[in-house]
């Protein structure tokens, strides 16, 4: 008997070969009929026989592109239509855009192959790729994903392309950024005045001899631009870190090969796994003695990790493979700017610190980052979220009204939710320049272009002074804010496919709390449809309010003013109260017992910079996070004991109390214990305190979310500990700890809530 299927794919089913799959398989299985791209996904209707037609789904997802994944495939038997064959039809472009967008794919291997054959007529060819790599997201335009929708509809393609563009079972079918030396983008090197200096092959070589020279080259990539110099070149990467106000920071780099990184850093199966995925991201690796020679000491200071990729992009690949050393490979802007994606833009803002520009005329849609991760617990943590994995969505419990969600101030992301779908932004960044508040605002309009978003709400963080949430208020659509440190136990929930109920930890360095003051180490109550504060570490107040952010010795001089108020400053035993002059100690000593500009905060994350200051580890920050790396450094595998600590029970919320533990720090510093003993011994200190916060509250399932979880001893002390006393635990995985996760964060907090619920 003759059925047709009639059919809706949806997922991750465009731009990676879908068509052509499903096509070549149902000529195989004799059945007639036809596949199309629709803005909703794959549209697909089969005559055959019931057996063929039952393979045929079977075999959609067993055998799919491994690129693509099926998000839902739903399908009806109906009388047969009577097709004659099988054909691949037009894109469809009527309709709600519901399709996925795939993120930008690093080069597979039979184009690498190709890239290096001096027979194939894309040798050497920067622009090669297929539909298994290659751009996507950082070209789209519109849905569907066709070459008109693309940067690249600028580009005619030749005979040759066309016939690999339009043949079903050729590996270029509508591979959309399709060219070759003859019809596609080409490369020029520019002076930093604009001056073309070179083009195509000698472009890149010129490139090549800069770096090898000691200089340094501003590269426009896939995403946006890179500035690279030599890895090894102390000279040239201090240079750099004058030039792009980078003080400490460190940078990524790109190293040749997987055995160049070996000889710099210990890589284990899952690490090589990620360094060699499509997604190709930067990936934390632990450094090796006696690396220097490839890697000077400024790359990172005083760091032991390096943040290490592979070439993602031809261009790269035959950049790398033409010098055949690790290059500097980090972000092409200034410091708290986004990354330059024209090259005109980047002349203008990177002028003084390029020697060279290698650029291209493909232009770039959008900008997108390279992503970062680390494998912790044997398995990935995104901390960076762009390049290879934005806009992915998060599949939502139930299904939601449209709604935009702006995200925080920092590490900003934005979301958008249509339907059981939250698309996430690529990393937008720290919104402290007119440049990023545009880039953000960028970010949501084309966002909302792609997906034809119509959001009914608007979702921002409950801090008013936040760029992203005075954008919010902008908008006339109706508002809803979120807690921050509810909206990082929601984004882990979301994450981990959790409804509730659930005790979230929510520690990081700060977020405006319900009662005004400054929270940042909570514990959060998701049930039922509320989030309540259950318990938060013990307040204390931040001398010089956000300054206490990079200089770590304000957080410690509040938290020792808690234990020993007026009497802090008689003594002259406590190393952050020595490092200050006498007038500076009058002036804060007035400034807190006066509360002026002394902030109340119960921030985990201004207790680790606390900490690192009492120690002797670090006083004052070049950047954000730096003083808890190297508390986290120090403590190294963390075999230690914990400290005391009290609970006050009796509070509602009840108070983590760490005043015996700081002050049990303070003695073995008088008894000079070891600071890598005392960072370890502080680690251990905090996981106990999670631990007993679920004990306390009789959780079953915690939820470890803020941008404390970052941190590897802590996390996997935490967790260990957890699941040791019968609790399960739950980490991030592909969507950040930090506020990287907010805007998905406070998309899920209000669908929980039920202040998205949609109305049918």
């Amino acid at each position: 008997m003759i059925l047709r299927l009639h059919g809706v794919i949806r997922g991750a089913v465009q731009g990676v070969g879908f068509r052509p799959f499903v096509y070549r398989l149902a000529r195989e299985l004799a059945l007639t009929g036809w596949v199309q791209n629709t803005p909703q996904g794959v549209l697909v209707e089969a005559d055959g026989a019931r057996d063929s037609l039952n393979n045929f789904v079977l075999r959609l997802k067993l055998d799919r592109p491994p690129r693509s994944f099926i998000q839902s495939f739903e399908f009806s038997y109906l009388d047969p239509a009577g097709y004659t064959s099988f054909e691949i039809r037009p894109s469809d472009t009527a309709g709600s855009k519901t399709a996925l967008v795939m993120p930008d794919l690093a080069l597979c291997e039979d184009c690498l192959r190709e890239l290096f054959h001096p027979a194939d007529r894309r040798y050497r060819y920067p622009f090669i790729n297929c539909t298994n790599c290659g751009p996507r997201f950082s070209i789209i335009t519109a849905l569907p994903y066709d070459r008109p929708n693309t940067t690249m509809r600028e580009f005619t393609m030749c005979p040759a392309c066309r016939h690999e563009y339009e043949d079903p079972l050729d590996r270029r079918f509508h591979a959309q950024p399709n060219a070759c030396p003859v019809c596609g983008p080409q490369l020029e090197s520019w002076d930093p005045h604009g001056t073309v200096t070179a083009r195509r092959d000698e472009a890149l070589s010129a490139a090549a001899e800069l770096l090898r020279a000691g200089k340094i080259l501003a590269l426009k990539g896939i995403g946006g631009f890179h500035l690279m110099t030599s890895a090894a070149d102390e000279d040239v990467v201090r240079r750099l870190r004058k030039q792009k106000h980078r003080e400490e920071k460190p940078f990524a780099l790109m190293f040749p090969s997987l055995e160049q990184i070996r000889t710099a850093c210990a890589v284990d199966g899952l690490e090589e796994r990620l360094l060699q995925s499509a997604e190709a991201p930067i990936v934390l690796l632990r450094r090796l003695e006696g690396s220097s020679s490839l890697v000077c000491d400024s790359v990172a200071p005083g760091n032991p990790s390096l943040g290490v990729m592979l070439p993602y992009a031809p261009l790269h690949h035959l950049l790398l493979h033409h010098i055949n050393f690790p290059v500097v490979a980090t972000s092409g802007n200034i410091t708290d700017e986004p990354i330059c994606t024209d090259e005109r833009e980047a002349l203008h803002r990177l002028g003084g610190i390029a020697d060279l520009f290698l650029v291209h005329n493909r232009p770039i849609a959008r900008h997108v980052d390279d992503s970062i991760v680390r494998v912790l617990l044997g398995r990935e943590l995104v901390l960076r979220r762009a390049r290879g994995y934005a806009p992915l969505p998060v599949t939502l419990p139930a299904p939601v009204s449209d709604t935009l969600a702006v995200g925080a101030h920092l590490k900003n992301t934005v979301a958008l939710a249509r339907g059981s779908s939250a698309f996430i932004s690529q990393h937008i960044g720290d919104l402290e320049t007119p440049e990023a508040y545009n880039a953000f605002r960028e970010t949501i309009e084309g966002m909302q272009t792609l997906f034809d978003g119509h959001p009914a709400t608007i979702v921002s963080d409950l801090h008013p002074d936040y760029l992203s949430s005075a954008y919010a208020r902008t908008r006339p659509e109706r508002q809803i804010t979120i807690q921050h440190h509810v909206a990082h136990v929601a984004a882990c929930m979301a994450e981990n496919e959790l409804t509730g109920p659930v005790l979230g930890i929510a520690w990081d360095g700060t977020g405006l709390g319900t009662d005004g003051t400054i929270w940042g180490g909570e514990c959060i109550l998701a049930q039922q449809g509320h989030f309540r504060r259950l318990g938060s570490l013990r307040a204390f107040r931040l001398p010089g309010g956000d300054r206490a952010v990079r200089e770590g010795r304000r957080a410690a001089l509040g938290i020792l003013y808690e234990l020993f108020g007026e009497t802090l400053f008689t003594r002259n035993d406590l190393l952050p109260v020595e490092s200050w002059t006498p007038a500076e100690q009058k002036n804060l000593h007035r400034a807190l017992a006066q509360h002026l500009n002394t902030p109340v905060t119960s921030s985990a994350g201004r207790l680790f910079d606390a900490v690192a200051a009492i120690i002797g580890l670090r006083q004052r920050s070049g950047y954000e996070g730096q003083a808890a790396m190297e508390l986290e450094f120090a403590a190294g595998e963390g075999n230690a004991p914990p400290y005391s600590f009290d609970v006050q029970h009796s509070t509602d919320p009840w108070t983590i109390d760490w005043g015996t533990m700081i002050l049990e720090i303070l003695e073995d510093r008088t008894q000079a214990v070891p600071a890598s003993t005392i960072a370890a011994r502080f680690h251990a200190t905090l996981a106990a305190m999670i631990v007993d916060a679920a004990r306390r509250a009789g959780i079953e399932r915690v939820a470890l979310s803020g941008g404390c979880f970052q941190n590897r001893l802590l996390t996997e002390l935490s967790v260990r500990g957890l699941e040791g006393a019968g609790f399960r635990a739950y980490w991030h995985q592909r969507i950040p700890p930090n506020d990287g996760g907010i805007a998905l964060g406070q998309i899920a907090a209000a669908a929980f809530t039920g202040d998205l619920t949609r109305q049918e």
